[in-house]
């Protein structure tokens, strides 16, 4: 449902509060290209939602639709149930509140975006400080706490350059936490990582997974999506052809397409 850009914030009717992330009948086109034909997706506390599929099935562009760093073309995103308001054609009716909303969501990318000209400690306290305004000195005890949990204690004064691409994506995800945010959303967080790195960052994921917190995790490891993974969404040509557990994604497809999938990726 599109809204006038004066209309005020509000809740959905039938919003659940312990829908951290719902995406709802979500369009998103470049040009001629239509990449999501209507895709909904929901995101409860503690939920790991991982969303598999090909190449060009609407993975990435579904993820970054909810961040608003794509501007979906029509649907509806909400937020710990609060909707984001929207105009016509899809933009943001009141930047306040993305801004707001985008504080809620930790963004962890393929290819890591550290700031290369700051240390490991200056890119996870700039946020806190500069823009939630965290005094300097929560926010650097609280980025040390972080970095003895992805295992980068010693690291905290080096830059990006000098670290391997896992440590540097172990940073990341430090850097995201740091936001303290309601979910966090991993764009094949692995798909930069040379194989033996792999692990260092899925232990990583996997460790949050049991801490309980709220994650959205595009992923072309299989075998991680099925170990960690609370909900499974098959990704096709921008729908969702297949959805459920796990054990019944993996175990007992129903789709042909999704069976094809499974196949293909071994």
């Amino acid at each position: 449902m599109t809204v006038d850009a004066n209309s005020t914030i509000e809740s959905a009717a039938g919003s659940d509060l312990n829908d951290t992330i719902r995406i709802v009948d979500l369009h998103k086109t470049f040009g001629n290209l239509e990449v999501l034909k209507g895709v909904s997706l929901t995101a409860r506390k503690g939920d790991v939602v991982a969303v598999i599929g090909g190449s060009g099935s609407g993975k990435s562009t579904m993820l970054r639709c909810v961040n608003f760093l794509e501007t979906p073309t029509a649907g509806e995103i909400h937020i710990g149930g609060e909707k984001v308001m929207m105009r016509a054609d899809g933009s943001p009716a009141d930047r306040r509140q993305i801004e707001r909303l985008r504080q809620s969501l930790g963004m962890v990318f393929q290819s890591f975006n550290l700031w290369t000209h700051k240390t490991v400690m200056e890119n996870l306290i700039e946020v806190p400080v500069h823009v939630l305004g965290v005094p300097k000195a929560e926010a650097v005890d609280r980025a040390k706490v972080l970095l003895a949990r992805v295992g980068l204690s010693d690291k905290a004064e080096v830059y990006p350059a000098f670290m391997s691409g896992g440590q540097q994506q172990r940073a990341a995800i430090a850097r995201a936490l740091c936001m303290e945010p309601q979910a966090m959303l991993f764009d094949e967080p692995t798909s930069a990582l040379d194989p033996e790195l792999v692990g260092e960052v899925l232990n990583v994921i996997r460790g949050l997974a049991v801490e309980g917190r709220t994650m959205i995790l595009v992923t072309h490891e299989m075998k991680f999506a099925r170990e960690v993974a609370s909900h499974v969404v098959y990704l096709y040509n921008g729908l969702v052809e297949e959805e459920g557990p796990p054990e019944q994604l993996f175990g007992a497809p129903k789709s042909e397409r999704l069976r094809q999938f499974l196949r293909s990726v071994g």
